[in-house]
């Protein structure tokens, strides 16, 4: 599994530091789990500074695809590869709805972030209204095929897929493990036609309000392979609950 918390624009430098001091003892001894924390682009030093050497990856939530000019209030691939950024995460739903970030864009992102080493994590998810109209797995693969569209098929396996049911970011609602499955399903039934056997290997995270006490179900799912985890990764002991749950998961597979 790869287990990711989203910040957003929570915590400063210091108080990231303080996360980490709390959350690493209590991880210590999980195996097979990879673990990452996002934090906003001002904390990615300082915590950075603060796991090195430790099991856990730093990510960062966003990237633009340009590598140098005069794009102002942008970061490149580069630096954050110069950061120790594992991981980067683009296409998140509130980039494409708050921004107007097309999938086309995600892909150039995806795309920029390979070319530095970086693992992209590459979220895709529908709206209520979507779901409602029926429209949840057309939704899901226009968005993977447009999103992935530079990614060549031998370096897909080390690419992350993230499942985020829009309508259950943020409102405390969650897909039950079942529906959520049936969306993973589907998902990798695309990626399968995109770049063949390679598919089995990607990890599709699941996105919308996991929690210590969902967690171990939804991750029992056969294609659900990770989470990517937002309130419920604030707090260390909070998301140290998760990664546990995930190594349960992992050992009754």
């Amino acid at each position: 599994y790869v287990i990711a918390a989203n910040w957003k624009i929570h915590k400063r430098a210091a108080e990231a530091t303080a996360y980490a001091s709390a959350f690493l003892p209590a991880v210590e001894d999980v195996e097979g789990i990879d673990i990452a924390l996002a934090p906003p682009f001002t904390a990615l030093h300082e915590l950075g500074r603060a796991i090195a050497g430790s099991p856990v990856a730093l990510a960062a939530q966003n990237v633009h695809d340009e590598s140098r000019g005069a794009i102002t209030g942008e970061v490149c691939a580069d630096m954050l590869a110069e950061l120790g950024c594992a991981y980067g995460i683009v296409g998140h739903s509130e980039r494409r709805q708050l921004f107007g970030e097309s999938s086309a864009f995600v892909a150039r992102k995806a795309r920029a972030l390979f070319d530095v080493g970086i693992v992209p994590i590459v979220c895709v998810g529908e709206t209520l209204e979507e779901r409602e109209a029926g429209e949840t797995n057309g939704v899901i693969e226009t968005q993977l095929r447009e999103s992935l569209a530079a990614v060549a098929p031998e370096e897909s396996e080390r690419l992350v897929v993230a499942y985020e049911p829009v309508w259950a970011i943020g409102t405390g609602r969650s897909a039950t493990p079942e529906i959520a499955q049936a969306v993973h399903a589907g998902a990798r039934v695309v990626l399968r036609d995109l770049v063949g056997a390679r598919a089995d290997a990607i990890r599709i995270q699941y996105g919308g309000s996991v929690k210590p006490d969902n967690a171990e179900a939804l991750l029992g799912q056969p294609d659900i392979d990770g989470a990517l985890v937002g309130g419920a990764g604030l707090e260390p002991d909070s998301f140290a609950a998760i990664i546990h749950a995930a190594a349960r998961a992992a050992a009754a597979a």
